[in-house]
């Protein structure tokens, strides 16, 4: 898709995204952290399928600092954006129970359906290291959600499936136009690296090459590479000087913590010592919004100790993460039943901020521009 069409795209995007209505709590309004960043989650993923060029490209037009694609690999070794190595699941009796993109549909694929064995969990569907980079180009993008984000999907089947390096290259573009602003960056998460490594497709690797191809090779680059597991973020922290951030789920552990029998919980990183083993090779956390401030019967309860902690081990925190739509609004910043209609989006982001979070990832890069600038 040329930069044109991008544009168009995102006007159109964008448009909706102003006329979305948002409700506001009146909440006391203490000043903000310095300078947090905005992190459009796989891009504006609520405004259109998330992974595509004009997921990314919107987020950036919506104010977004860091734009953040999600890396597996195909069969013939290119990194590529996608939620997960799964791009169609299906549930035990057959029907789609997952999809972002079409090839459920594409008969010429039906053979490349198979079962396997993801951190432990057997499943069922389409799997990216199962397709060259040609043949997953003629696949198209779905809407993850189309059940809570239904207007989403009048975009099905026009947008591909991006490569990291084409991501590069459009925030590149968008950065030609920003002379003398801070740049957009880019926020990449590799996706079961301890399963890539088992079949012989490291991530790492090829990361850090088109990373410093792309000039992406000091501390300072507007780049931080995440994971939800810790060797690989190790490794990388020896094959490149860019940031890092460890990942912290609200449950469960590792997956190379479950491989190497290491019995320490993500709430057990979520401790002092968790956090200072973290600041070894990380620079910084992306945290499960409910180790910050735990929802107890649906609400926020009382907020942890672990932005403090994370900023005394040196540790920046950025949670995770923050959509408009009551289905994942805490119950007090609902706006009625409707599971999809917005609610205060704002109001839940101020809470953490309170706090001190550094930065937070959003579905909704404008509404999230919105509260940063109305948190005063």
């Amino acid at each position: 898709m040329n930069l044109r069409s991008l544009r168009s795209f995102a006007a159109l995007a964008l448009a909706a995204a102003l006329v979305t209505p948002a409700s506001a709590h009146g909440h006391d309004r203490p000043p903000v952290p310095a300078k947090p960043l905005l992190i459009g989650h796989r891009g504006a993923s609520g405004y259109v399928p998330e992974h595509t060029l004009t997921s990314y490209w919107l987020a950036i037009e919506q104010g977004a600092d860091f734009v953040e694609p999600d890396l597996v690999i195909t069969k013939d070794g290119v990194l590529v954006a996608r939620h997960e190595n799964a791009i169609a699941i299906l549930n035990a009796d057959g029907t789609v129970r997952e999809a972002t993109t079409d090839v459920v549909d594409r008969p010429e694929f039906a053979d490349r359906k198979t079962t396997k064995s993801i951190d432990g969990t057997a499943i069922t569907g389409w799997f990216v290291e199962d397709f060259t980079l040609a043949e997953l180009k003629t696949l198209r993008a779905r809407e993850r959600l189309p059940q809570v984000r239904p207007a989403n999907a009048r975009f099905d089947g026009q947008f591909e499936i991006p490569t990291f390096e084409e991501v590069l290259q459009l925030v590149a573009r968008a950065n030609d136009g920003r002379r003398g602003k801070r740049p957009v960056g880019v926020y990449p998460e590799t996706k079961h690296p301890s399963y890539f490594q088992g079949i012989g497709q490291p991530l790492e690797e090829p990361l850090v090459r088109l990373l410093h191809r792309y000039g992406y090779t000091g501390k300072n680059a507007p780049v931080i590479i995440q994971s939800f597991e810790t060797q690989n973020l190790r490794k990388l922290a020896r094959l490149t000087r860019v940031p890092l951030a460890q990942l912290l789920n609200g449950s469960g552990k590792p997956y190379d913590f479950v491989l190497s029998g290491d019995p320490r919980t993500y709430a057990d990183l979520a401790k002092p010592a968790g956090l200072a083993d973290i600041a070894t090779y990380a620079q910084g956390v992306g945290v499960n919004t409910n180790l910050m401030i735990p929802l107890v019967n649906g609400r926020l309860g009382t907020p942890t100790t672990l932005v403090a902690d994370a900023h005394q081990a040196g540790l920046v925190v950025h949670g995770w993460t923050f959509r408009a739509e009551n289905a994942f609004l805490p119950n007090e910043f609902d706006a009625g039943a409707d599971p999809a209609a917005y609610g205060d989006l704002a109001g839940q982001i101020h809470a953490f901020l309170r706090l001190g979070m550094d930065g937070f990832f959003t579905d909704q890069p404008f509404l999230g521009r919105q509260a940063i600038d109305s948190f005063k």
